[in-house]
């Protein structure tokens, strides 16, 4: 497996760290988040993108250049909860 060079890696953090994506329709793998807003926590280094869809997991992201969408619509940011993410500051007490 070859790993992509570090500047189009550090590229990648650049551009997508932060955006809010949905599941692109037909995408059999990811086929358990349709309909579901995530978050891009980062690029890892192997060139998959670290995804948080406010479920308690991350999940790494093969060729999610073309199987995530960009949401834009505000209703649809709304989906997305960061208070349920494992990655907080401060997270909530867990019972």
């Amino acid at each position: 497996m070859a790993f992509p060079e570090k500047s189009t890696v550090e590229a990648l953090k650049a551009l997508w760290t932060n955006r809010l994506v949905a599941v692109k329709p037909g995408v059999p793998a990811l086929a358990r988040f349709a309909g579901r807003v995530g978050r891009v926590v980062t690029v890892n280094f192997n060139g998959k993108a670290l995804v948080d869809f406010a479920d308690g997991g991350w999940y790494d992201v093969a060729d999610f250049e073309q199987v995530l969408d960009e949401v834009t619509a505000e209703a649809d940011k709304f989906k997305y909860d960061p208070t349920v993410n494992s990655a907080q500051t401060h997270p909530t007490r867990q019972s």
